[in-house]
């Protein structure tokens, strides 16, 4: 009997989901040759939702296509219309074919677009190389 009782582990109540509100967001659009994933975050850089291709049951080369993209960005739309998020500063990172249709369907949403920054690192040939080793 005292090792049942033991084994059982209480039971938590799950806290409800808040809802969220508010007028203006970043969405962050991370395109890889791989994957895409759309975050939008709140002005203090919280991260609200998010979505990518591989989440919505995309496998292989088809999770980084432009299709990919704005089925991701659809997934969001729910999310957008509860919220009330009418403003977007859109942050684009990365070099994946799916970068043009994220912010697309971001604008198909109703969203006003603010300002699109290209935060995608850039190669600068890196450090000197080590000298040839001498046998």
């Amino acid at each position: 009997m005292a090792t049942e009782e033991a084994s059982k582990k209480p039971i938590q109540k799950r806290k409800k989901k808040q809802k969220v509100s508010f007028k203006q967001g970043v969405a962050y659009v991370r395109a890889s040759y791989n994957n895409i994933i759309v975050s939008i975050t709140d002005a203090q850089g919280n991260v609200v939702a998010w979505a990518s291709a591989g989440k919505l049951g995309f496998k292989g080369p088809k999770k980084s296509t432009p299709y990919a993209a704005g089925v991701v960005v659809r997934n969001l739309a729910d999310f957008v219309k509860q919220s009330g998020i009418a403003q977007v500063d859109v942050v684009v990172k990365g070099v994946g074919m799916g970068r043009d249709a994220a912010i697309r369907g971001l604008s198909g949403l109703g969203l006003q677009i603010q300002s699109i920054k290209d935060k995608t690192a850039v190669a600068h040939n890196g450090p000197r190389p080590r000298k040839p080793r001498r046998v």
